[in-house]
């Protein structure tokens, strides 16, 4: 049983190799994304000269719509290349995400911040206990949007380095939970409402008379979320790390002890946090506060636009303030000369990442000026509707689907509101709540995340494994995820057969069935 065991480990860590070792060998990433730009510019010329397009009722535009494949290979498709080129970077969500939450966290890192803090929480830390600590808070970071993906991923890799363990592993580990994951979460996130208000628009087009609230999965993501950390825990410890062997990259941490200094400086910095922190509750969430806005469509006010758009420079205060008072209670801040070389040295270590930036944003942006995810994902939704499946084998298939078209259109609400119209009502129909399509729908979107080079930040986590190994890239990066996307697309669907066996409430009274 021992030598059958060890014999699967071994050809499940040759598969992983295998596929590292072919994805390595292709160019550099930023290379691969000009290869990928120069297919998609070729076959946009060849699906728009056969006069595809399909016709579908948007539910986010509450209007029909017809999209047609665009060639980018003709007059028109080179005058967009070439003027496009900087507004497809400038506009790259991620870019501006990235640099500005960096420049924060840079200071924190470079007056030691980060070494003294996680040195002081991991010395009498049990090690088996920091991968699913760094899973949990991969996961539940999705509530404030993006912000997972620059701090909870480059944290991942300092916390495992800290423990002795390998740091691309803890790298895997928190992007498993922050990407992977990304819909799961014990309390409501920035997603919910999106996607709700889309699934709506899709029953009152269809003439349905019910509307959803934001929570209509709320007790099943929750459930998720402790489910997902258990499964990630596992995936990393058995799979992930003992495939990555033994660490011997560059990277060294520091095992001194703190210095009474530093242990000054910490305290200092902790009570600068707590002040930050009660600052901007009182900016936040009080019923009139500062940084709430009036929505229209449910007429109160939110923090959806701050969310949405202040909470990246709030992150970069979040960092900057500790940084500081630590760095100068410690002397490593003397003058605004080494706070601005802090923020300097930050911007440095991002170079190899705007370059990667650069192309990857073209990629993507050819790819949706084309609408070749959209013919894709329409196509594929008819196929799912023309097989006549009912019950869970047709929620198996569909989450499927979304796990596959997601490899194809990274955007989550741009899927469901080309995907909620003909699914929403077809499985309404045969007796499935809505908020049931809708969470299913939700699986199979993250859990492929970790996998496609279509999602935005996938890049930017190319540079985080370089920082850690040079010889690292993006079949790296893969060989690393698989695992972690296959298991959560098991588990998480068998967690969902589960919940329809059990006819368990998605949410505070929705119902599974009709």
């Amino acid at each position: 049983m021992v030598r059958k065991k060890r014999e699967k480990d071994q050809e499940i860590g040759g598969f992983l190799k295998s596929i590292e070792k072919i994805g390595n060998k292709l160019p550099h990433p930023a290379m691969l994304f000009v290869l990928l730009s120069v297919i998609v510019i070729v076959i946009s010329h060849f699906v728009a000269k056969n006069g595809a397009s399909v016709t579908y009722f948007d539910a986010k535009a509450k209007e029909e719509v017809t999209k047609s494949a665009v060639s980018l290979l003709n007059k028109d498709g080179l005058f967009y290349i070439f003027n496009s080129a900087t507004t497809n970077f400038t506009g790259f969500a991620p870019l501006g995400t990235v640099l500005v939450a960096m420049i924060g966290v840079g200071v924190a890192e470079w007056t030691g911040l980060f070494n003294a803090s996680l040195k002081k929480l991991l010395i009498n830390a049990n090690p088996r206990y920091l991968t699913p600590i760094v899973v949990f808070a991969g996961i539940i970071s999705n509530i404030a949007s993006d912000a997972g993906y620059v701090v909870v991923v480059p944290i991942g890799a300092i916390i495992f380095a800290m423990a002795g363990r390998h740091p691309l592993a803890g790298i895997a580990a928190a992007f498993a939970g922050v990407s992977g994951g990304f819909s799961a979460n014990l309390v409501i996130g920035t997603t919910d409402p999106l996607l709700t208000g889309i699934t709506n628009q899709a029953l009152l087009a269809s003439g349905i008379d019910m509307q959803l609230a934001p929570t209509c999965n709320w007790y099943f993501l929750a459930v998720s979320t402790i489910f997902l950390t258990i499964v990630g825990t596992l995936v990393t410890d058995k799979i992930v790390e003992p495939n990555l062997g033994k660490y011997t990259g560059h990277y060294k941490s520091d095992d001194s002890e703190l210095s009474e200094l530093e242990n000054k400086g910490l305290k200092k910095a902790l009570i600068g946090l707590i002040v930050y922190v009660i600052i901007m509750s009182f900016l936040m969430f009080p019923k009139n506060a500062a940084f709430r806005s009036f929505q229209e469509d449910i007429g109160k006010n939110t923090l959806k636009e701050f969310l949405d758009n202040g909470l990246i420079p709030a992150i970069l205060l979040l960092f900057l303030i500790p940084g500081l008072i630590y760095g100068k209670t410690t002397g490593k801040i003397k003058s605004s000369h080494d706070l601005v070389e802090a923020m300097t040295e930050a911007m440095k270590s991002m170079g190899g990442y705007m370059i990667l930036s650069f192309f990857a944003s073209q990629f993507i942006a050819y790819f949706g000026k084309t609408n070749l995810g959209v013919l894709v994902s329409y196509n594929g939704a008819k196929f799912l509707d023309a097989i006549g499946l009912k019950g869970l084998p047709l929620i198996i298939l569909f989450i499927l689907l979304s796990a596959f078209l997601n490899l194809f259109m990274g955007s989550a609400s741009a899927k469901w509101a080309i995907m909620a119209p003909i699914f929403v009502p077809m499985m309404s129909n045969l007796g499935l709540s809505p908020a049931l399509t809708q969470v299913a729908y939700r699986i199979g979107d993250s859990a492929t995340n970790i996998i496609t080079p279509l999602m935005s930040y996938f890049p930017m986590i190319v540079v985080f494994l370089k920082k850690y190994d040079e010889e690292s890239g993006l079949g790296t990066l893969i060989s690393m995820m698989l695992p972690y996307s296959i298991f959560f697309l098991i588990f998480w669907t068998i967690l969902m057969a589960f919940w329809m066996f059990f006819k368990l409430p998605l949410g505070p009274g929705v119902p599974i069935f009709m």
